[in-house]
């Protein structure tokens, strides 16, 4: 689906209030159980920016290869359009850009 609760955007289900962002955990977890994957702010991950997915892993690793300088952003923030607060959107940003609707996730394997 478009979104991890459907094909429909529904507002109360992502922050895009056009306002600003939001605490954590204001919206439902999906079903990873990780809370705002869409909106708030667009998440900058660790895949190096390409094009195209031609040559990218299929195992879930993370694409090391390519303008590593330019990093992939994606799900979108607290000021896009719904049609942007998707993961299956890919935003980008030049590593040394900083911005209020970018950010990122500290994660750790347990």
């Amino acid at each position: 689906t478009k979104y991890h609760w459907g094909n429909s955007f529904d507002g109360s289900k992502a922050n895009n209030n056009q306002s600003g962002t939001v605490p954590v955990g204001q919206y439902d977890a999906n079903a990873f159980g990780l809370h705002d994957m869409l909106g708030n702010v667009w998440e900058w991950t660790e895949d190096c920016w390409n094009s195209d997915y031609n040559g990218a892993p299929i195992n879930g690793t993370a694409r090391t290869t390519g303008n590593c300088s330019v990093r992939v952003l994606r799900g979108g923030s607290w000021f896009s359009f719904p049609r942007y607060l998707r993961t299956a959107i890919r935003g980008r940003v030049i590593t040394t850009f900083r911005v209020n609707g970018s950010g990122f996730r500290i994660a750790r394997t347990l």
